[in-house]
């Protein structure tokens, strides 16, 4: 670390950078002036071998030590160095002005050298100190930045689904739950779109499911693409499901969108050799709607716009139903159970 003596006499400085070279600071260097300190200051921060301590006479024409000291606290790429200030006045009131100005500590002058040398060792250590704090600043910030982000990858892969991009499961039921409690205390409606693939399974059987795969994922880019009013949600279900959360929206409203998202389904036309209904992918899509109120349960509207979807594909595929009948008559019974009596096919 580097020494940068300041003195306007000459002898003074060669006296103190011999002293110090000999005693284990080969890289002391000098400067006649406070202006010139500045100078080599702002010309060495960028170099290699970078000053960490500053000795500086009080009293030098134009600059001051004091007021050198004062430009160097200021300076934010600067204010780190320890600056030491020599005076011959060890009065009160110089000693306070130093120290208010930022100096570490101060050497009386005539210089002893067994001092000298035990106060710059201590403003080095007190450098080396500031530096390595510095350091493990920096690398505590740059942990905490990856943990940020780590957390915000780790949150964003918990929320959606993985092969279609959309929010999963999981956090539509989340967020479900909070939307049907907002509605019971707005007492304003709340809307269910349940979305199956028709004939998906064939589908899958004759283009393989990495097609399969790529067919849901432009399906549900598509759902989420026009659905995008705060507290809309569209979610992957489960399998080739989809569920669509239209808060503040009742049952005409829903329809409206349900139908929309039917027709752009088709309108992609993406080919489906094996539907028994069109020669592309299309959607059946059930709705029901309900504003929360005393005996009625999210759960309830769920089954209504299952049963809802079980009537789209009973009537055709391709199509939009909705759930007739109050949601707390809906049965949450299992769809794959009554496809199974019915014969259906997904």
């Amino acid at each position: 670390m580097c020494v940068l003596i300041v003195d306007d006499s000459s002898d003074a400085t060669r006296c103190l950078q011999s002293l110090l070279t000999a005693r284990g600071y080969p890289h002391a260097r000098t400067a006649a002036s406070g202006q010139e300190a500045l100078e080599f200051l702002e010309a060495e921060a960028a170099g290699e071998k970078k000053i960490g301590v500053v000795l500086t006479d009080v009293d030098m024409p134009g600059l001051s030590g004091i007021e050198l000291c004062q430009r160097i606290k200021a300076a934010p790429h600067l204010r780190d160095l320890s600056v030491l200030v020599l005076t011959g006045n060890t009065d009160e009131e110089t000693l306070e002005r130093a120290f208010a100005a930022g100096a570490c500590d101060f050497i009386a002058k005539p210089v002893s050298p067994t001092e000298l040398l035990a106060r710059v060792r201590s403003a080095v250590n007190l450098k080396r100190e500031l530096d390595n704090c510095k350091a493990r600043e920096r690398q505590l910030v740059e942990v905490t930045q990856q943990l940020e982000r780590l957390n915000a990858e780790l949150h964003r892969l918990s929320i959606l689904d993985e092969l279609t991009g959309i929010a999963n499961r999981r956090f539509f039921n989340i967020l479900f739950n909070q939307e049907w409690g907002r509605a019971a205390r707005a007492v304003l409606p709340l809307s269910i779109i349940l979305i199956d693939v028709d004939f998906f399974k064939n589908y899958n059987d004759h283009y393989g499911h990495p097609e399969g795969d790529k067919c849901l994922a432009r399906v549900a880019s598509t759902l989420s693409s026009l659905t995008r009013r705060p507290g809309d949600c569209v979610a992957r279900y489960g399998g080739e499901e989809f569920v669509v959360l239209l808060a503040h929206t009742g049952v005409r409203g829903a329809l409206v969108v349900a139908e929309t998202l039917r027709k752009s389904i088709e309108e992609l036309a993406l080919e489906h050799a094996c539907s028994a209904i069109r020669d592309r992918v299309t959607i059946s899509l059930g709705v029901a709607a309900v504003v929360p109120e005393r005996g009625y349960s999210a759960e309830q509207l769920l089954a209504a716009a299952d049963q809802a979807v079980y009537q789209a594909k009973r009537e055709g595929r391709n199509c939009v139903r909705a759930f007739q009948g109050p949601p707390e008559e809906a049965r949450a019974t299992g769809r794959g159970e009554r496809r199974a009596s019915s014969g259906l096919q997904a």
